[in-house]
C-alpha cells in the first residue's frame, strides 16, 4: 500500500484551487473583510424556515435545518468564506494512505453542558447516523466506512479509538482524499453523550458545541423562529462577533424582503422573484449578487409512467430541449440565474460547460417534437405533465415559465403543482408518494464535484429522490473518489455526466447566484461559497 501522509492543509489547497469566490456585496458595501465594531451583545435577524426535521446532525439535509445546525454544532473543519477547508475540533487531519485517515482532536473543546469533545463524540454519533435502524437521511454518508451496511445495523468498524484525542477512520475504498474534505458537512457532527437519552427530546433542544448555543427552553418556536445566542466556551475559528441570531420562518420571500425594506430584519439570503429587477436600485450597495455553489433542476423520478425504460428516456430528453433556459433566466430572475450547462456549479473545481451530451439542455423545438412522437410510437402519450414545488420558496414564476414552454412546445398539458410549503412537498418526496416530477437541486456541502454527484445520483445514496439507479455511473463516481489527484477524478466525473446527459434523472436548470441583501444596522456582512451568510462576522450597532 503506497504511503502518502498529506496534512488537511495541503488537501484544502488541492480540492479547492479553482474556486473563486471573493465573498462581496455587489456595490461598495461592507464585507467580512473589513473592521467594524458594533454591539457584542446584538442580536442578529435573519431569515430562515422551519426545518424539517428535528435538529440532529445525520438527519438534517435541507438548508432551513442545516443553517442553524451549521451555527449550534461544530465538526472536526469547516469551510471558510472562499471554501476553504479550516480545522475546528480538529487539531490535524491527516490522510495517512488512500483508504485510511487519522484524527487528532484540540484539547478543552466542550459541548455546552460542559461536557468535554472527545474521540467518542464523533465515533458514537456516526455510529448512530450509521444504523439503518435510525432512519436518519444522512446514513449514506458514512457508507465509506468499514463495517458500514446499508441493510442492517452493523458497527463501523474502522472507527477506531486510540485515545480521548485521537481516533483513525478506515475506508471500504481508497478514497481518503477526498472523504477527508467531506469531514465539514454537518453529517459527521459530534453529540455529547446525554443525545442518547431520549434522541427525539434531544433534537427538539439540541446541545451542540459551536460558536452559538439556544438561547434556552422555547428558543425553537415552531414555524415562528429559532433563538441562538453566543457560546462564550467556544474556542475555534468562527468566534461570533455579535450576541446570537434569531432565524424568522417566513412563510415567503417577499416576507422577509419587505421587512428588510422597513427595517425589521437585519439579513436576507433570497430575493423572492418580485423584487429582482429592483432589489439593487433598493439597495445600493446593500445588495449582493454574487456566484455560489448552488444547481438547480427538477426530477422526474423512475417510477411515474411514460417515463421509464426508453420511451423515458426520450420523453426526459424531449421536455428538457422544450425549456427555454435562457428566456425564463432574463425575464424571470433579471440576470441573477445563469442556464446550466452540467449537473454541478461553475465555482467547483473541474466544471466544464462541454460534457458531451450536453446539447440536450440546447432549446430545440424541433429536436423535442420528434423525440416525443417517437416516445409516442412506443407508447401513446396521456395525462399532464407536472412540476411540484413548495409555495412558500418564490418558485410559481418559474415552473409557470417552464411548464409553459412545455406546453406550447409538445402539445400536451403541463402545469405546476403547489404545496404550501416546503416541510409538504419534503414528506411526499421523502415518503415516495409524490405523483408527479418536483423541483430539486442542489446546495454544495463541500467544495467538490463528488458532492454534486454522489448524493444524488448514486445508487441508493441519501438525497437521490428519484431514486435513479446505473452501475456505470455509481463506477465512474467510485472511480473518480479513488483517483490518484484532482485532474484524474474530475475526469471521471466527468465521464459520469455523459451517461446522466443521456438517462436525465434530473433535468437541469439553471446555477443560482445568491441574491440578498441587509439593512443599514448591520455591517461586516459576508455570503460564503455556499450562499449562506457568515452570521458570525457580522456586528451590528445599537
Amino acid at each position: 500500500m503506497k504511503r502518502n501522509k498529506l496534512a488537511l492543509a495541503g488537501l484544502a489547497l488541492l480540492s479547492v484551487g479553482g474556486l473563486m469566490l471573493a465573498g462581496c456585496t455587489s456595490g461598495g458595501g461592507t464585507t467580512a473583510t473589513e473592521t467594524s465594531t458594533g454591539s457584542s451583545s446584538a442580536i442578529i435577524k435573519t431569515d430562515g424556515t422551519e426545518p424539517e426535521n428535528p435538529l440532529l446532525p445525520a438527519d438534517t439535509n435541507e438548508v432551513g435545518g442545516g443553517r442553524i445546525l451549521d451555527s449550534i454544532f461544530a465538526g472536526l473543519l469547516y469551510y471558510d468564506k472562499d471554501g476553504k477547508a479550516v480545522n475546528d475540533m480538529a487539531d490535524s487531519i491527516t490522510v495517512e494512505d488512500e483508504d485510511t485517515v487519522a484524527v487528532k482532536l484540540k484539547e478543552g473543546q466542550k459541548f455546552t453542558n460542559g461536557e468535554e469533545v472527545t474521540a467518542d463524540s464523533f465515533i458514537k454519533a456516526w455510529n448512530y447516523g450509521a444504523q439503518i435502524s435510525n432512519a436518519q437521511q444522512n446514513q449514506s454518508w458514512f457508507s465509506d466506512i468499514v463495517g458500514f451496511s446499508a441493510d442492517a445495523d452493523s458497527d463501523l468498524t474502522g472507527l477506531k479509538k486510540q485515545d480521548d484525542l485521537n481516533f483513525t477512520i478506515d475506508l471500504s475504498s481508497p478514497v481518503a482524499a477526498d472523504f477527508a474534505l467531506r469531514l465539514g458537512y454537518s453529517a459527521y457532527y459530534p453529540l455529547p453523550s446525554v443525545a442518547y437519552d431520549d434522541i427525539a427530546a434531544y433534537g427538539e433542544n439540541p446541545i451542540g458545541n459551536g460558536p452559538y448555543k439556544l438561547a434556552g427552553d422555547g428558543a425553537w418556536q415552531h414555524n415562528v423562529q429559532m433563538d441562538v445566542v453566543k457560546n462564550d466556551d467556544y474556542k475555534g475559528g468562527r468566534q461570533a462577533k455579535n450576541g446570537g441570531v434569531t432565524f424568522v420562518f417566513y412563510a415567503t420571500q417577499d416576507a422577509a424582503y419587505a421587512d428588510l425594506l422597513a427595517g425589521n430584519v437585519d439579513v436576507i439570503e433570497g430575493v423572492p422573484p418580485t423584487a429582482l429587477a429592483t432589489f439593487e436600485s433598493d439597495l445600493g450597495d446593500r445588495a449582493v449578487n454574487q456566484p455560489a455553489a448552488i444547481f438547480q433542476s427538477f426530477t422526474i423520478p423512475q417510477n411515474l409512467p411514460h417515463f421509464s425504460g426508453e420511451e423515458g428516456k426520450l420523453r426526459r430528453a424531449a421536455i428538457s430541449h422544450a425549456i427555454n433556459r435562457k428566456e425564463i433566466t432574463d425575464k424571470i430572475f433579471n440576470g441573477t440565474r445563469t442556464p446550466a450547462s452540467d449537473f454541478t456549479s461553475p465555482v467547483i473545481e473541474g466544471w466544464s460547460d462541454s460534457i458531451k451530451g450536453s446539447d440536450v439542455l440546447d432549446y430545440d423545438t424541433k429536436a423535442a417534437k420528434d423525440l416525443w412522437a417517437k416516445a409516442d410510437a412506443i407508447s401513446p402519450w396521456d395525462g399532464t405533465f407536472q412540476i411540484a414545488y413548495n409555495s412558500d420558496g418564490g418558485h410559481q414564476p418559474w415552473v409557470d415559465a417552464v411548464t409553459n414552454s412545455i406546453k406550447n412546445t409538445l402539445g400536451i398539458e403541463a402545469s405546476g403543482a403547489p404545496y404550501v410549503d416546503f416541510a409538504s412537498l419534503r414528506k411526499d418526496v421523502n415518503d415516495r408518494t409524490i405523483k408527479t416530477a418536483f423541483r430539486s437541486g442542489w446546495q454544495a456541502d463541500y467544495p467538490g464535484l463528488y458532492n454534486f454527484l454522489a448524493p444524488l445520483y448514486v445508487t441508493g445514496a441519501g438525497s437521490n429522490d428519484g431514486d435513479y439507479s446505473n452501475p456505470e455511473v455509481d463506477k465512474l463516481v467510485a472511480e473518480g473518489a479513488a483517483a490518484a489527484d484532482l485532474e484524474a477524478a474530475n475526469k471521471k466525473y466527468v465521464a459520469a455526466q455523459e451517461i446522466l446527459f443521456q438517462d436525465l434523472p434530473a433535468v437541469p436548470l439553471w446555477y443560482s447566484n445568491v441574491t440578498g441583501g441587509f439593512a443599514d444596522t448591520v455591517q461586516n456582512v459576508a455570503y460564503g461559497w455556499n450562499s449562506v451568510p457568515l452570521y458570525y462576522e457580522i456586528t451590528k450597532s445599537e
